[in-house]
Formats: C-alpha cells, sequence, structure tokens
C-alpha cells in the first residue's frame, strides 16, 4: 500500500496506530480499514512464526473470524468437537458446548496479515516499537529501534505479551513458565486424539494437546517456574516429569515424533490481569487488556472480541478510559472464576478426585466450558462497551 501521510520533522504523521500484528491487532486494523479510517500496523516480526499458543478457536472466535472474512476451514482448521480432562491414571471426556476448530497461529496470522493489507492497512513489518509516549501536543509517539518515529493521536496498544517501556502490567507472582511443541504421533495415538482438546494435569501447571492441520499435534503446557526449577529448568526433564506425573500423556507421546528442534517458551505471564483504566487515545486490547488463564482456550476469543469492542467505542467517539474501564466490568466476574477454575485444577486434591467426579457427572465439564467462555457471557455488559 503506497503511503499517503505528511511529515513533520522527522516523524510520520498518522491518524491511527496499531502496534502490534497478531490477533488483536490484526482484527482491529481491518475492522477500522473497513471503516474509511487510514491505519498503520507495526509488527516487529517480518514474517508470521509460530508462538506460544493452545491454538483453540471457539465458536466466539469463529464467528469473529467470520466476520472478518477468515475461512479456517480453508485454511485447514481441525474441528474439535470434544473436551477431554485426565489426571494421574484417569481420564474423562464431554462434548463441547459450541463448535469449535485448531489452528496453528502461523497459519492465522499469515491470513490475517494478507487480510489487513487487502483491507488497506499500511503494514510494516521487522520493525520493533521500542517505546510509546506522549508528545507535547498530546499526540502519540512510537519510537522504532531504527530511530524512526511515528505519530498519531489515537493508537492501540496490542503487543501480546511482550510490554513496552511505560506501559509493564503487573509482575506474575506465580512466575509462570509456558512452553509449546509440535508433535508428530503415532497412528493409533492419532486417530484416539482426532477431533478432541485434551487438558492434562500435573504439579505445578497444566498443559493441553489437540490435532492442527497438517496431521501434527499442538501441546502446550504451563508451569510454575519453583516446579521447573525441580526438573533443573530443562525441557527435556519437565517433559519426562510430566509424562510420569499424567501417564494419559506419556501414552499419547508414545513413538511421537518432536517436530522442533526446541521449544518455543515464554515466561512471566500474568494471569488474572485486567487492564483497570488506560490514557486518552490509547486502546489497549489482546493480552494488553486481559490475560486469561490457558485452561479455558479461550485467548484467541479475546483478542478477537477485546478488538471488536475497541474498534466499536472509537467509532463512536467513546474515550480510551471510559472504553478500558467499561471492558474490565464486562470482563471481570468471568476472568475471576476462570482464575478460580485454574486454581483448581493446580490442587493436588483436584487432580486426585476430579477425574472419577466427571466420570459421574461429565456435565460438569460441559457447564465449566460454558461459564469460562468470556466473551460470550459478558455479551450483554459488552453492548454498554460497544455502544
Amino acid at each position: 500500500m503506497e503511503y499517503q501521510g505528511n511529515l513533520a520533522g522527522n516523524s510520520l504523521q498518522e491518524e491511527i496506530l496499531v502496534l502490534g500484528g497478531g490477533v488483536a491487532g490484526c482484527a482491529a486494523s481491518i475492522a477500522l480499514a473497513r471503516k474509511g479510517r487510514s491505519v498503520t500496523l507495526i509488527e516487529r516480526e517480518l514474517t508470521p512464526r509460530h508462538k506460544v499458543c493452545g491454538e483453540f478457536l471457539s465458536g466466539e472466535a469463529l464467528e469473529d473470524l467470520h466476520a472478518l472474512g477468515i475461512d479456517v476451514a480453508s485454511l485447514g482448521a481441525v474441528p474439535i468437537d470434544n473436551v477431554r480432562l485426565a489426571a494421574r491414571r484417569r481420564a474423562a471426556e464431554a462434548p463441547l458446548p459450541f463448535p469449535a476448530a485448531s489452528l496453528t497461529r502461523k497459519a492465522l496470522d499469515t491470513a490475517l496479515i494478507a487480510t489487513a493489507i487487502a483491507a488497506g492497512v499500511r503494514v510494516e513489518r521487522g520493525r520493533s516499537v521500542q517505546t510509546l509516549n506522549r508528545t507535547a501536543s498530546g499526540a502519540w509517539q512510537a519510537t522504532l529501534d531504527d530511530g524512526a518515529t511515528y505519530q498519531a493521536a489515537t493508537a492501540f496498544l496490542a503487543t501480546g505479551k511482550h510490554d513496552l517501556r511505560g506501559h509493564h502490567r503487573p509482575s506474575d507472582p506465580q512466575r509462570w513458565v509456558a512452553f509449546k511443541m509440535y508433535f508428530r504421533l503415532a497412528p493409533k495415538q492419532a486417530a484416539e486424539l482426532a477431533r478432541a482438546s485434551e487438558l492434562m494435569l500435573y504439579p505445578g501447571g497444566y498443559g493441553g494437546i489437540q490435532p492442527v492441520e497438517g496431521g501434527i499435534a499442538n501441546l502446550c503446557c504451563v508451569v510454575q517456574q519453583k516446579y521447573l526449577s525441580r526438573a533443573g529448568l530443562r525441557w527435556e526433564n519437565f517433559l519426562a516429569k510430566m509424562q510420569q506425573d499424567c501417564p494419559h500423556l506419556a501414552m499419547r507421546l508414545a513413538g511421537a515424533q518432536p517436530l522442533l528442534a526446541k521449544p518455543i517458551a515464554i515466561t512471566h505471564i500474568p494471569y488474572g490481569y485486567i487492564r483497570r483504566t488506560s490514557e486518552n487515545g490509547l486502546y489497549c486490547i489482546g493480552d494488553q487488556a486481559a490475560v486469561i488463564p490457558s485452561f479455558t482456550g479461550d485467548g484467541i476469543s479475546i483478542a478477537l472480541h477485546t478488538a471488536r469492542c475497541a474498534v466499536a467505542a472509537f467509532l463512536a467517539a467513546e474515550p480510551a478510559p471510559l472504553f478500558q474501564a467499561k471492558l474490565r466490568s464486562a470482563l471481570l466476574s468471568q476472568m475471576r472464576l476462570a482464575e478460580l477454575a485454574a486454581d483448581g485444577l493446580n490442587n493436588s486434591l483436584a487432580r486426585a478426585v476430579l477425574p472419577f467426579c466427571l466420570r459421574v457427572w461429565p456435565g460438569v465439564m460441559r457447564v465449566t466450558a460454558k461459564l469460562t467462555r468470556v466473551a460470550q457471557q459478558a455479551t450483554v455488559a459488552a453492548d454498554a462497551v460497544t455502544g
């Protein structure tokens, strides 16, 4: 897209800046551009890559992606019909109460970036934003790693789990570490996993495995650093310990071939964080707005949901601080419920008795899945946010 902006000193003057080209940033950019707004999106990665993400697409996420023109089926997304919970040697299964799918973030991000460009968004890739500050005139100024600066009256902060200087989220008291590895499962195990998402419990954390496009499986797991330290802070030791603590995972990975030279990892994830407010002209979306525990599978849905709400608020001339406060109110109860559920999953007694209880009452799993769908539960409250 040819740039039509004006220069003022060494800064490029923009109408809207979107910082971060992940799910939330792309979704906001596409929606804004389709409303006739001039949008510049700055993404630090030169090309989409694999990220630490469970890659679960809930019904709400599928609806939002469809509205953006993303056909996940054409990208090879795998339908997910069932959820299984495994702890120790027991496992329970229940059908999901909503349609769902699984797609790698690399494939999804590639499609979203392409859609943004087609919508007229000016995309700057391979450029890292170092700081975001207010100028004397009140504009937002983004300074890049090469010294270039961009200014705009309005900015959308969508940098995911990466914080910008001056815009830090609270520290993570649990010191979570997340890993992701792709496997090619043995034929029998791939057939048994089929169209299911499996959640596995072990001391200090939990993990999930599910099929993605191309006949492979995504294992994504989180653990508190103190438990990882007991495994020598090494992936190989931690993977072995997970399988020891959860024989179901050991069965699933029997004969599996790892497809990455080393796992993708990220640390210090502030689960349960919800931004209280923001400065005028700065709309915070995705993980910069709220970070839900990974087991819910609602991360991508929240990214899309917060982007949609922020765009609606901006177009309605709703100030960013008011939007952020309303969004927090809309999400708070379900985020807290998800946190309580995550704490329960990490309880040793729960790991021992929960699979047995679920065999007796599998409906609990369906109810829990419904209650932790943040975007779905917040729809009524979000109407006030989106105007």
